[in-house]
């Protein structure tokens, strides 16, 4: 598998659900600002939406940092809009979710499970230049932590605005970072 590390997001244009309207989302609309891409097999399943809860009680946070969460499958945004109206968990969702029923968007991050027409449960933190900073694949009985990807969030921001500084193993806001440099090599 390729890295898509530092890769521009695929172009795409899809019908989302959001705040309850259906509103057509585009790349070009991510661009500019940070984003989480959150990708789950299905609606009206298990894990899907405890990881969609999960999102939802972190989104204010997400939200003061400048970075909107989008969350597709290869659903509809009419099962999309089905699926917030019944379920407690996904009910609490105000981030959009993005119908890719065709797959492009699902291929085009590399997740698309071919053989079940399903996503991956994968994991993309995009940076204000549509570029991907954070690449994550789970297996689909493996559940992902909204409060992980929060502090990978700040520390993709720290170390875009800090030029020359690095976040060293489970980095929180406020820890220290380093300044890799010949001085460091062996004594770490």
């Amino acid at each position: 598998m390729a890295s898509i590390i530092n890769q521009e997001i695929p172009e795409f244009s899809a019908d989302a659900y959001v705040n309850g309207e259906f509103k057509t989302i585009t790349s070009e609309d991510v661009k500019g600002n940070w984003a989480i891409f959150l990708f789950y097999p299905a609606d009206f399943t298990f894990v899907c939406p405890t990881e969609l809860e999960d999102m939802a009680n972190h989104y204010e946070e997400l939200q003061g940092l400048g970075v909107e969460v989008y969350s597709v499958s290869t659903d509809t945004h009419f099962t999309h809009k089905a699926w917030h109206d019944s379920s407690d968990a996904i009910g609490k969702v105000n981030y959009p979710m993005i119908g890719d029923p065709t797959g492009k968007i699902t291929r085009g991050f590399n997740v698309m499970i071919e053989e079940a027409g399903l996503a991956e449960r994968g994991t993309f933190l995009i940076d204000p230049d549509g570029l991907i900073q954070v690449a994550e694949i789970h297996a689909g009985g493996i559940g992902r932590s909204a409060k992980d990807m929060l502090r990978k969030v700040k520390a993709a921001q720290y170390v875009r605005e800090n030029d020359g500084e690095v976040c060293p193993a489970a980095w929180e806001q406020g820890g220290d970072t380093l300044k890799p440099s010949l001085d460091l090599v062996g004594k770490i």
